[in-house]
């Protein structure tokens, strides 16, 4: 079995239950679990790969819990750049569904290498236009080519625009072939051993494309298998919140409720627009939310209560969300805006009493602070929480050997060295030195060694080209 030693790390820090940050630290694995963690030379001297961590902040492998990777092929796309949700998806479904396999390869090769370089070691992914021979078996084989620990999402839809939904009839499809093929995914890939490089979600796409029939079928389905999880948008906007209660004559999550989608197999991406009663709701139930600040800055959807969710124990993970509503796939960038997006939420509520609610004097106020390490915490931790991994999120004996280093000796970071660790945080968000993925070297210096991507950068840009003009 193939060993694995990373040391001399400044500093290693494990968000292990103690939260050890440690001088000098080190990491020996083997066959990509974790055997060793502690200082340097406390462990073994030897292995068959030995990485030379100097200088270098060394962190958990980050778990992105929400994104749409085969949006990288309409980034930037000039109709939608400066629209809210319900239109910009109208600008995209019919380009969307214009994918083929080989350009669903290129582009979940493209989000994956750049996700991998930001410290990214487990990524979910959730497609949902299926048409022209396209598959979810086409972002798991890209998945295996980069060599990133994967969830994949066969999502779909089937409320078309005939039906009241809001895409077109031709990106949408049948809703027995989608659960034919949902169990055919399942019974070939899911994987929920300690250590899985694959799992496999099912994802009816949103209240607005999928009718309730599917909802409550495909958790029927899911429910079937062992950690097989259950996926959606909910409160996103408030079109979402009018279309529920035109449609249905219920909010968002009393819908959801409704179906049988509140639990601890299912987690919702964005969670916006939600209420003190409908938090305690996900709190009691297992529910788990994954925050995407890009996207949702981006499209002007709104700020999400991360700091509520976790005070009241709802489980919470970073989402990149789609590559075409965030365009760009940098985990370490969405935690930072994860943290300063938290605090410009607190500068919008009103005071509480006599003192103002940015006051730091008052112990309590001071709490409402999301801290750097609170949003490394939720990047690596959190996500693994929410997609139901006991195996990865933190490092310590027994788990996977997911983790990356960054340089600190950096323009970037001259002045900032006080506290490293919160320095990956506050300062400019960097690319990986390293990054290992199951005990194997994935990035280094910055770039993915498992895949040329020099072809494959530009194979996509030409699909895209002839599909965005």
């Amino acid at each position: 079995m193939a060993t694995l030693l990373a040391r001399h790390a400044e500093i290693l820090v494990t968000m292990d239950d103690e939260r050890r940050e440690i001088k000098d630290g080190a990491i020996f694995a083997r066959d990509g679990m974790i055997e060793q963690v502690g200082p340097t030379s406390e462990l073994p001297d030897t292995a068959d790969v030995i990485l030379d961590l100097s200088g270098q902040v060394v962190l958990p492998g980050f778990v992105n819990t929400h994104h749409h990777l085969d949006q990288t092929l309409t980034r930037n796309l000039p109709q939608a750049q400066n629209i809210n949700l319900f239109p910009w998806l109208i600008a995209h479904y019919e380009i969307w569904a214009e994918r083929t396999p080989e350009a669903t390869r290129l582009s979940t090769l493209i989000g994956l290498a750049e996700l991998a370089a930001s410290g990214c070691t487990t990524v979910f992914d959730h497609s949902y236009v299926f048409q022209n021979g396209c598959k979810v078996d086409d972002q798991i084989a890209a998945a295996a080519e980069i060599g990133t620990r994967f969830v994949a999402c066969r999502g779909s839809m089937t409320l078309g625009k005939s039906l009241g939904g809001l895409p077109p009839d031709s990106c949408v499809e049948n809703e027995d072939d989608i659960l034919i093929d949902s169990e055919r995914v399942i019974n070939q890939y899911h994987d929920w051993s300690r250590g899985s490089m694959l799992n496999v979600s099912l994802g009816p796409c949103s209240p607005f494309s999928v009718t309730p029939g599917l909802m409550e079928r495909s958790a029927e389905l899911a429910r079937k298998h062992q950690g097989v999880g259950l996926h959606t948008h909910l409160c996103e906007t408030f079109d979402e919140e009018k279309f529920t209660l035109e449609m249905y004559k219920m909010r968002p999550v009393a819908y959801m409720e409704s179906v049988g989608w509140l639990g601890n197999d299912v987690w919702y991406g964005h969670g916006i627009h939600v209420n003190d009663v409908e938090i305690a709701q996900f709190a009691a139930t297992g529910t788990g939310v994954a925050h995407c600040p890009s996207s949702n800055m981006r499209l002007a959807s709104g700020i999400a209560p991360v700091k509520k969710y976790r005070d009241a124990g709802v489980k919470v993970g970073i989402g990149v969300d789609g590559s075409a509503s965030n365009d760009c796939n940098h985990m370490l960038g969405e935690v930072r805006l994860a943290m300063l997006l938290a605090r410009l939420r607190m500068g919008l509520l009103p005071p509480e009493g006599p003192q103002s609610v940015l006051s730091t004097s008052d112990p309590l106020r001071a709490a409402e602070w999301m801290t750097a390490r609170e949003a490394l915490e939720i990047g690596t931790r959190g996500g693994a929480e929410v997609l139901g991994r006991d195996d990865i999120g933190h490092l310590a004996t027994g788990m996977c050997a997911d983790f990356f280093s960054i340089d600190l000796n950096t323009v970037d970071y001259a002045g900032g060295l006080v506290d490293p660790v919160a320095a990956t945080v506050f300062c400019a968000p960097q690319k990986a030195k390293y990054t290992v993925i199951n005990g194997k070297v994935v990035v280094e210096n910055g770039r993915v060694v498992t895949v040329d991507m020099e072809p494959i950068v530009r194979d996509h840009n030409l699909f895209s080209l002839a599909h965005c003009e």
